[in-house]
């Protein structure tokens, strides 16, 4: 992939003949744990003000386990609508399939391991009436295990709490996590649906709204965001396709915003490859740790390997 192919996807206005609830929650699955789709769902269906202002629906990615259609049924007690894709795109064509479908004017994609916690919606809805100029609103997340134990929090971005168009926060890192994120579906139809860009489309995403369309993050928790060796982050990282989404992140950011550092950037996915390498080498995972020094080696430029030469030195390790 290169900058070229990284593009954002259109999305169709809705019809002027469909009702336009406030709120769309579009729940994106593949092959989801049905305890943690349940636990979504009941978040957010604790909060539902009524088909009248929020649209509630899971778009399944083609999945081939378990009978997600069913639990939705049971569930949502006729409350949740479910949609199946005819055939498995991933994750940036499932997204944008979300938006795609939603009606609502502030556009929720809540993740079926995921979910929020009391008073989500009405605080958004709040800010999002306060800041009508604004496409993106957001809550900070917990970060939370496979047993929804709190393993964390995402910062704060004070910048952003009054409102506005600073992105410095997003360029080495993604402050924010999809289940407190928001957007107009305004800005969706105006400047396109989410970029391929592996394991990093969300911060893609978020970069470009608030800096096209500026976005408020409140201080407030409100959401938990699921982390766990299994789930598609994971993977991830093991394979390398989260650095390459990196790398293309970086390249886009560079040519977006002229106050993105492209050596701090570099040096950000390729300590990343080193850490990454080192953990799984420890955890006697061979094929990811290669994987991950291999990427290292193909990027890192020959200062850095002189620098890493030394230090193996230093400390009389040799390989």
């Amino acid at each position: 992939m290169n900058n070229g192919e990284v593009r954002p996807a259109r999305i169709e206005a809705v019809r002027e003949d469909v009702p336009r609830p406030l709120w769309s929650v579009m729940i994106p699955s593949y092959n989801s744990i049905p305890s943690y789709l349940r636990q979504t769902l009941d978040s957010v269906l604790a909060q539902d003000p009524g088909p009248e202002q929020m649209q509630i629906e899971v778009v399944d990615d083609c999945s081939n386990e378990d009978d997600l259609e069913a639990l939705v049924r049971e569930c949502g007690n006729g409350r949740v609508s479910f949609y199946r894709k005819p055939v498995h795109e991933g994750m940036a064509a499932m997204f944008n399939s979300c938006i795609q479908r939603s009606r609502g004017q502030l556009v929720h994609i809540l993740h079926s391991d995921d979910y929020i916690l009391p008073g989500f919606y009405q605080r958004l809805t709040g800010i999002a009436a306060q800041h009508q100029n604004k496409a993106l609103i957001a809550t900070r997340s917990f970060l939370i295990d496979r047993e929804s134990a709190i393993i964390g929090v995402t910062e704060r971005l004070p910048a952003l709490e009054a409102g506005g168009h600073a992105v410095e926060n997003f360029f080495y890192r993604t402050p924010i996590q999809t289940p407190g994120v928001v957007v107009r579906r305004a800005f969706y139809e105006h400047h396109g649906g989410f970029t391929d860009v592996p394991c990093l489309l969300d911060c893609e995403m978020w970069t470009r709204a608030i800096s096209l369309a500026g976005g408020v993050v409140t201080a407030e928790v409100l959401a938990c965001y699921r982390m766990f060796e299994a789930n598609h982050s994971a993977h991830s990282a093991r394979t390398t396709t989260l650095l390459e989404g990196v790398t293309i992140l970086n390249r886009l950011l560079a040519d977006r915003h002229p106050g993105f550092d492209r050596k701090q950037g570099l040096q950000r996915v390729l300590s990343q490859a080193l850490i990454r390498a080192e953990s799984y080498a420890e955890a006697n995972d061979a094929p990811a740790a290669a994987a991950n020094l291999a990427f290292w080696r193909a990027y890192a430029p020959m200062r850095f390997r002189i620098r890493r030469a030394a230090g193996k030195l230093a400390r009389g390790i040799f390989r």
